[in-house]
């Protein structure tokens, strides 16, 4: 690796629900900059769950958070000219990280609707555990199950 690791960056809290988790959901839904649609579709989400669900937008957003987050991926190495995949515990960092891009890839795969719609009924499958991105933890999950015959050659 060249040069100096980038420093982290500290995000603010979100305005309305002083929820760091809350204000990194609209910097990954932010495309090139626009930040006030990403709050508008975040904020419109939210109230669609509050609606359909009678309950705290936050709360339901939280666990549908843990719900996605992965414990185990798959790490590929190269053992003796042999590729093995290699499960690996995942850092909390990058689980929450893996959580925010399951759940927006989900719900912007969803065709048809506005994306405060398609992100709020993706969370609120998310909270049940059903839906496209707790599918998706649940196949890396599986992966590093069957491989775990391979976890010797982990560091």
């Amino acid at each position: 690796m060249r040069g100096k690791q980038a420093p982290k960056r500290k995000i603010n809290a979100d305005p309305m629900y002083s929820s760091l988790n809350v204000a990194k959901l609209i910097n990954y839904v932010m495309y090139s900059g626009k930040k006030s649609t990403a709050q508008k579709i975040v904020y419109g989400a939210f109230e669609i769950i509050k609606e359909k669900t009678k309950k705290d937008p936050l709360e339901v957003f939280e666990t549908a958070l843990r719900n996605i987050s992965p414990t185990l991926e798959v790490k590929s190495r190269r053992v003796g000219g042999a590729n093995y995949q290699i499960p690996i515990q995942v850092r909390a960092e990058r689980r929450t990280q893996l959580a925010y891009r399951w759940l927006l890839v989900a719900a912007r795969g969803k065709k048809g609707q506005p994306m405060k719609e398609k992100l709020a009924s993706e969370l609120i499958a998310a909270s049940d555990n059903t839906g496209e991105a707790v599918k998706k933890k649940a196949d890396v999950q599986r992966m590093a199950e069957a491989n775990r015959a391979f976890a010797h050659f982990a560091r």
